[in-house]
């Protein structure tokens, strides 16, 4: 028997009704969800200038905000629509699992990238020494930072590891303390030793007065005593300051015949038999 033609007009009246209003009320939620995205990802730019996140850093927080508001917005507009969410979860689960074992490394080293841009444990201009390299900054990306060395070298340091090891930062402090070691003879006057050190500090300007030089003896030998002089300076002046008290020790220690500690050894020897031995320093 044929089905009455009203038996079909209403299904299709009924779908259209039940399946109509399910597509506006999609569509609704698709151009309200858009509208909603852009003022929330104004909102988060607005933050992270106002916090003074890293430029660097920026576009990529967006971009990954902006990827889970739309992942999250296409899962509302289909489930409006009545289709099942649950297999299409698990496909994106497999699928993220699946990208995520394939970039591993990457992954790691952008990570890495976003916790050194955050947490800013050193700067573009900075020396550091990390992962047994050292260098000054000059850039740092989201998965290495690059340091150039003093002869010019360019080093690339994966921000994965970089994250996790320690950092040794020389340029955060705005002064350092210079630490010159000096070794003369046992046979010197360690007062007038000390002595001269103190007229050579007093007279360099780039020596801060706080905190206060110190000329201790730190080692003893047989031939050889150990004055170490510790001076603190501002930290641009650290090595002109080292390499010119290195020098003028130097020379002031010849102008007042202070003598360097020189090993002595002696030499037995053993002439044709009967005959004592003799020693013969060296």
């Amino acid at each position: 028997m044929t089905p009455d033609i009203d038996t079909y007009r209403d299904m299709v009246v009924n779908f259209a009704i039940v399946y109509g209003m399910r597509l506006l009320v999609a569509l609704v939620i698709l151009v309200i969800g858009i509208w909603v995205m852009k003022r929330l990802n104004r909102f988060i730019q607005a933050v992270m200038l106002r916090r003074g996140v890293d430029e660097s850093l920026r576009p990529f927080l967006t971009s990954i905000f902006s990827v889970m508001l739309w992942v999250l917005l296409i899962v509302m507009v289909i489930s409006q629509l009545g289709v099942e969410m649950t297999s299409f979860i698990a496909i994106l689960g497999s699928a993220g699992l699946a990208i995520g074992l394939a970039l591993q490394g990457s992954l790691s080293n952008f990570a890495g990238g976003v916790l050194i841009l955050t947490i800013k444990p050193f700067r573009v201009g900075d020396y550091i020494e990390a992962q047994g390299q050292g260098g000054t900054v000059h850039i740092i990306n989201i998965f290495n930072t690059v340091l150039k060395t003093a002869d010019n070298k360019t080093i690339y340091l994966p921000n994965g590891p970089l994250a996790s090891t320690v950092v040794v930062n020389y340029s955060v402090e705005p002064t350092r303390r210079v630490e010159l070691i000096f070794n003369v003879s046992v046979h010197n006057d360690i007062g007038k030793v000390r002595q001269l050190i103190q007229e050579l500090i007093s007279q360099d300007e780039r020596v801060l007065p706080e905190p206060e030089p110190a000329i201790v003896v730190t080692n003893f030998a047989e031939h050889a005593i150990t004055i170490s002089t510790r001076i603190w300076c501002n930290r641009p002046d650290y090595w002109s300051l080292f390499w010119d008290m290195t020098e003028r020790a130097k020379a002031t220690f010849e102008q007042h015949n202070i003598a360097l500690p020189v090993p002595k050894r002696e030499v037995l020897s053993y002439p044709e038999s009967g005959q004592q031995a003799a020693a013969l320093p060296v």
